[in-house]
C-alpha cells in the first residue's frame, strides 16, 4: 500500500513540475504473504522476498540502461536488496563503483543468526554488504554489491544487541543522532557525501521514513523517538541533491494503515522533491 499512498500524494505530477520526464513502470509483482508459507522463522518469507528482489533488480537495471534515474517506492526496506543489486550490476558492467547513502533510524545489518524477529527488512544493508542468506546476497551472482568503504549510514539511533558487532566491524561509516546533535546535520552530511562519492560513479540514496521523528512521520512500521526534524530531513535531501551524484533512490516504510491523513506519504513526496532539486527560491 505504500507505493499507492505516494501516488495519491501526487508524486508523478509534482516531479513533472520540476521539469522531469517521469515514467511509472508499475508495481513489482509480490507474492501475497497470507497465501505463502513463512519458511524459517529466522528469515521469514526468504524465498518469496528473494524472488521479488530479483525481479526488482532486473527492473531497476533496465530503467538505468534506458537512461532513467530509478526511483523505488516501498513498502518495507527489504526492497533495497533488489534496488542496490540492480544499480550495482549496471555500474559493474561499466567497470564503475556504486556508493550508498543509507538514511535510517536502524542499521538494518542483522542476519538470520542475530535477528530478534526474523524479518528480512532488518537485514537489507547486511545483504548488500555480502552478509546473510545466499539467496539475497548473491542476486545477480556476486557479493558484495557495494564496497563498505563507500557506504555511509546517517540517522542511526536504534541497533539490536547482537547486530552491533556487524555495524562496528562492517567498514561502513555510521553517523548516529548523537553525531548529528553534536556536529550538526550539515557537517555530518558533508562527510557522508565524501565517503559515498570517493571513487564512485555516484550513489544510491536509500531513505527509511522512520529516520524522521514519529511526530512528523507517524505512518511507519517501527517508529523510534528522537529522529530528524522536518527541516533536518529536508536539509539532508537538499544537500544530497546538491551533490549532483544521486544516481538512484528508494523511499520506504510508508505504511498507510498506521498513518494519519496520508501525512507520512505526503512528507515522503516532499523529501523526494527536495532530493530531486526543489528549492525555496
Amino acid at each position: 500500500m505504500g507505493p499507492s499512498a505516494l501516488r495519491v500524494a501526487r508524486l508523478q505530477s509534482r516531479l513533472t513540475s520540476l521539469g522531469y520526464s517521469v515514467e511509472d513502470r508499475g508495481n513489482v509483482a509480490v507474492d501475497q504473504p497470507e497465501n505463502r508459507p513463512v519458511g524459517s522463522e529466522n528469515a521469514r518469507y526468504l524465498l518469496d522476498i528473494a524472488k521479488t528482489c530479483t525481479r526488482l533488480a532486473t527492473m531497476v537495471e533496465k530503467a538505468a540502461v534506458d537512461g532513467f534515474a530509478p526511483l523505488v517506492l516501498g513498502g518495507d526496506h527489504s526492497v533495497a536488496i533488489g534496488s542496490i543489486a540492480g544499480m550495482s550490476r549496471y555500474f559493474r558492467r561499466k567497470k564503475q563503483k556504486l556508493g550508498l547513502l543509507w538514511v535510517d533510524a536502524h542499521a538494518d545489518m542483522n542476519t538470520p543468526e542475530t535477528s530478534p524477529s526474523g524479518n528480512i527488512h532488518g537485514m537489507p544493508l547486511a545483504c548488500s554488504l555480502g552478509m546473510g542468506p545466499h539467496e539475497l546476497t548473491h542476486i545477480n551472482g556476486y557479493a558484495p554489491k557495494v564496497d563498505p568503504r563507500n557506504v555511509a549510514l546517517v540517522g542511526l539511533r536504534n541497533v539490536d544487541q547482537l547486530e552491533r558487532p556487524h555495524v562496528r566491524n562492517s567498514g561502513v561509516r555510521f553517523f548516529t543522532m548523537r553525531d548529528i546533535d553534536e556536529r550538526g546535520l550539515r557537517a555530518v552530511m558533508s562527510e557522508a557525501l565524501r565517503i559515498v562519492t570517493d571513487g564512485t560513479a555516484g550513489f544510491h540514496l536509500s531513505l527509511d521514513m522512520d529516520v524522521v521523528d514519529p511526530h512528523e512521520a507517524p505512518g511507519v512500521g517501527t517508529p523510534v523517538k528522537g529522529g530528524l526534524t522536518y527541516r533536518e530531513a529536508h536539509l539532508a535531501m537538499e544537500v544530497a541533491g546538491d551533490s549532483g551524484a544521486v544516481v538512484s533512490m528508494e523511499m520506504v516504510e510508508v505504511n498507510p494503515v498506521l498513518d494519519i491523513a496520508n501525512r507520512t506519504a505526503d512528507l515522503c513526496v516532499e523529501l523526494i522533491m527536495s532530493a530531486m532539486g526543489k528549492r525555496i527560491l
